[in-house]
């Protein structure tokens, strides 16, 4: 297959073009930069050193040369970006899966509240299909990928929201990230001599992933109203921890909520659900994999659920190609490492 990628200079767009150089059913693979990247005829080695050998010319995005040329467009760009663009796809339904937070929601006005900036038309939004691949099989042409918070934190969840076996208004989520997640750009929160050594609670009740976790929860329970969501920075490179704190309805063990667990992750190849004790980051960094550890303290009637992922594969690029895996019927794993980086 022939596939265009926009945003192969950002962190997740270069990973994302890492996985599709060594995709079994990737044939070709041409890229696309913003307006102010094609000006000066850009290539793709002098954006990121270390991809030296990769001498790679980002082409001027224009919407009908990229469908004539190729088979599906990915976009791996900051929210905003993509609704401009999307419309000529999405009118010709040409796959596309999307990396940013742009067609993630169903209702504009939500779009709009948590993202601070004009979103697509309804009737764009209608068109996209929200992408958790455990759970949400390709429904349109137009995949939005989950943010990397909303992926750990669903996968977490799932499983205690569809069997009913939380009160569903006791939902807390503490999450942290390594300093990846907040992108290429430089900025005073993510510079070496703050974030060493420290740990930053940031955008505490705002964080824009906090509707697209309510939206998916309430299609598995819709008693759900809200979530108590938290985020912090560490310093680390990759990866998050979200540690998930919700009460039990009655009659509750560890034992049921491990045959939950299982029954929803089964066959779920890159869910790996720890028999005893708790993941850590370390174990996922470089994969597809989401490692789900669990306990249940009857004292207090707490279950707690510790979910990992690697933010820029599963929270990200791994996970677009699982996605984009499922919407053309090759195997779930093609292209994504078997194992994670160790040690």
């Amino acid at each position: 297959m022939k596939v265009g990628l926009l945003g192969a200079t950002g962190y997740s767009g270069a990973v994302l073009y890492s996985l599709l150089k060594q995709h079994p059913n990737v044939t070709h693979i041409d890229l696309y930069g913003h307006h102010k990247e094609t000006e000066n005829t850009e290539f793709l080695d002098a954006a990121i050193p270390a991809y030296l050998n990769e001498h790679l010319q980002l082409k001027k995005f224009n919407a009908t040369s990229i469908m004539k040329d190729n088979d599906v467009l990915f976009f791996a760009t900051p929210s905003g970006v993509t609704k401009q663009l999307a419309r000529p796809f999405i009118e010709k339904k040409f796959p596309v899966i999307d990396l940013s937070g742009d067609f993630r929601f169903k209702d504009s006005l939500t779009y709009s509240k948590w993202y601070n900036k004009p979103a697509a038309s309804d009737e764009l939004l209608q068109s996209a299909c929200y992408g958790l691949a455990e759970f949400n099989p390709p429904a349109s042409s137009y995949i939005a990928n989950p943010g990397c918070y909303a992926t750990a934190t669903l996968l977490g969840l799932a499983p205690l929201a569809i069997d009913n076996l939380i009160i569903p208004d006791t939902i807390i989520v503490d999450a942290k990230s390594g300093v990846s997640g907040a992108g290429k750009k430089p900025s005073a929160s993510n510079h070496y001599t703050f974030i060493n050594e420290n740990a930053w609670l940031y955008k505490l009740n705002k964080h824009q992933h906090i509707p697209e976790i309510v939206q998916q929860l309430q299609k598995w329970n819709a008693n759900i109203p809200a979530i108590q969501f938290t985020t912090t920075l560490i310093p680390v490179t990759r990866g998050i921890m979200a540690t998930i704190y919700v009460k039990a309805v009655s009659n509750v063990t560890l034992e049921k909520l491990r045959r939950s667990f299982q029954k929803h992750y089964q066959d779920k190849k890159f869910v790996r659900i720890l028999a005893d004790g708790i993941p850590s980051i370390k174990e996922v960094v470089g994969s597809n994999y989401c490692d789900i550890g669990l306990d249940y303290n009857p004292a207090t009637n707490t279950i707690v659920v510790v979910s990992v992922i690697d933010n820029l594969m599963k929270g990200a690029a791994g996970q677009a190609i699982q996605n984009f895996n499922n919407l053309f019927g090759f195997s779930e794993e093609a292209g994504l490492p078997s194992l994670p980086v160790f040690p």
